[in-house]
């Protein structure tokens, strides 16, 4: 194939060129038609990938728009329903488009399934995605049918152009540290979530580099993984301690993995905060549940849900599009200090 001139934009034709199939169904598979089989689907998504195609005047979903140009439906899509936060968030996500008179569907982002083409099938105004990989074939199907996409705390980076709203999980690492640091901590653990995710990276990295800072390098920081579950967490806390028995403070990256801390820490006979304190990432309700109360960092997570709505609202009516100054948006983190930190203890 001859290399496309620079300045084109990539065509139908183009597509249905690199895929060995036809403008029409390129054009099925784009606005999610059932009678493509999924290894047609999957070729002429990998061509879209390939060649960079994106609808023209990709603000608006042509698919997700009644004889009126209305939609009254949008789309929530989750990595998982359980948990608080996940709560937290479909709440603020949920509350939002109801004041601006929209219904919310709740889509699950299985990794191999096809719930995009679902998507597509429906009267959509956009989509909200929510800790999803947006270089998945899915979202790439939803980018190139020119639906509005926000994402909330992408796992990876997503494309130019792609609005985001996330918190500040650099800034709520280091308000963690330096809080350890105050009381004394230079021995540190972190429990992380998963290597790849960019918030768990940002929370860590925010972490280690006030712990080098403030202590000129003194402090020593021992990260391990515990992928954002309870039980993980609790292996991961288990191994951190038989590597570096010295550790006197433990950040978890998430709520959810600090119970996992404090389940492990119970099973070594370890107070909390008296031999060990211990931080975590969130405010869930679970941080004022438990025993002794949980010292966190908070995102607000309800927030976050209702400002990916206005954002997508936003771009639905063609407001901001395109606009890098406005791509990315950042909610502030803060600290909530409990019972679960203290001051070290030299005994």
């Amino acid at each position: 194939m001859p290399p496309r001139p620079a300045g084109t934009r990539p065509t139908l034709s183009l597509v249905a060129e690199t895929a060995g199939t036809s403008v029409p169904t390129v054009s099925k598979v784009l606005r999610g038609g059932t009678d493509v089989s999924a290894e047609t689907r999957a070729r002429v998504m990998e061509a879209v990938r390939a060649v960079g195609y994106t609808r023209r005047g990709g603000g608006k979903s042509e698919a997700g728009r009644d004889e009126n140009g209305r939609s009254d439906v949008l789309d929530l899509v989750v990595t998982h329903f359980e948990g608080s936060w996940a709560n937290l968030l479909i709440a603020g996500a949920g509350r939002e488009a109801a004041a601006a008179g929209l219904d919310v569907v709740l889509t699950l982002a299985e990794p191999q399934g096809d719930w995009a083409s679902r998507v597509l099938r429906r009267r959509t105004l956009g989509v909200v995605g929510t800790l999803v990989d947006p270089a998945s074939p899915q979202f790439g199907a939803l980018f190139a049918a020119g639906v509005p996409v926000v994402l909330i705390d992408p796992m990876t980076t997503p494309p130019a152009g792609v609005t985001s709203v996330g918190v500040a999980n650099w800034e709520g690492g280091r308000m963690a540290a330096e809080h350890l640091l105050s009381l004394g901590h230079e021995r540190l653990g972190v429990i992380a979530g998963h290597a790849r995710h960019l918030f768990s990276r940002a929370r860590v990295d925010g972490f280690r580099g006030a712990a080098d800072t403030e202590t000129g390098g003194r402090a020593t920081v021992t990260v391990t993984h515990g992928g954002w579950n309870r039980a993980r967490a609790a292996a991961a806390t288990h191994a951190l301690l038989d590597e570096n028995p010295g550790i006197t403070a433990v950040f978890a990256c998430a709520d959810s993995m600090a119970l996992g801390v404090y389940d492990a820490l119970g099973e070594r006979g370890l107070r909390v905060p008296d031999d060990i304190s211990v931080i975590g990432f969130d405010d869930l309700p679970e941080a004022q549940y438990i025993t002794p109360g949980l010292t966190t960092v908070r995102q607000p997570s309800t927030e976050l849900g209702a400002a990916a709505v206005k954002l997508l609202l936003d771009l639905a009516r063609g407001e901001d599009r395109g606009t890098r100054a406005a791509a990315r948006v950042k909610l502030a983190t803060e600290l909530v200090v409990r019972a679960s930190t203290g001051p070290v203890s030299h005994g």
